[in-house]
């Protein structure tokens, strides 16, 4: 699947990059891109909800009726989940909702994901470019220029790019990444996918062992 290479002004090079069919042209396997999905949001819970349980209540501990001949059930302490102001019943406990994946799952999920954008026909190739500054202005007429400015994107760098990074911070339509964080939440929710040349190797390296 060949792709035009434009520049940050939107043009075009005048030159093609081949995506790799085992990457970018598989079929998707919908059953790993939805395991892969939702251990990245199990992940961004903190599991720190908590409620009081009977034994944590402040109370008296004393029985607060007669055990029979009141006609109605026995009751032994006013910190029963029963009565208003006891503890809670089988309520929640801080905990971790992560749970493990194995490694070529994931790597199936993240080429699926990248299938079907790129099947959309939402993949854009760049050169790869840089800010002498960190600027938002510089990023937004980079989106402006690529007809994004309107859309959730998501750039993929082939290296660390601070100036970049710090320009699209402020932007909460726009993320900017490098070829080794992408992940299958992030590609699937993005409109637009934005793709340097530099971290093509990078990402077929990565999902195509």
């Amino acid at each position: 699947m060949e792709v035009a290479v434009l520049d940050i002004t939107g043009k075009d090079t005048g030159r093609k990059v081949e995506l790799s069919s085992d990457v970018f042209g598989i079929a998707p396997n919908d059953h790993a891109i939805y395991l892969d999905v939702k251990q990245y949001l199990a992940n961004q819970r903190q599991g720190t909800h908590k409620s009081k349980e009977r034994a944590e209540i402040s109370g008296s501990t004393r029985k607060i009726k007669k055990q029979k001949g009141t006609g109605t059930a026995r009751a032994g302490s006013i910190k029963s989940g029963v009565f208003r102001g006891g503890g809670r019943m089988f309520g929640p406990r801080p905990r971790s909702y992560s749970f493990k994946l194995n490694k070529n799952l994931k790597r199936l999920a993240r080429k699926s994901a990248l299938s079907i954008q790129a099947n959309d026909n939402n993949l854009v190739v760049v050169e790869d470019f840089n800010f002498e500054n960190p600027k938002t202005k510089n990023f937004v007429d980079v989106l402006k220029a690529l007809d994004l400015d309107a859309k959730k994107s998501l750039f993929v760098l082939g290296n660390e790019n601070t100036n970049v990074y710090l320009s699209s911070r402020n932007l909460k339509n726009s993320k900017v990444i490098n070829a080794s964080e992408i992940n299958t939440y992030g590609v699937l929710y993005a409109n637009k996918i934005v793709i340097t040349e530099g971290s093509l190797e990078e990402i077929n390296t990565n999902l195509s062992k």
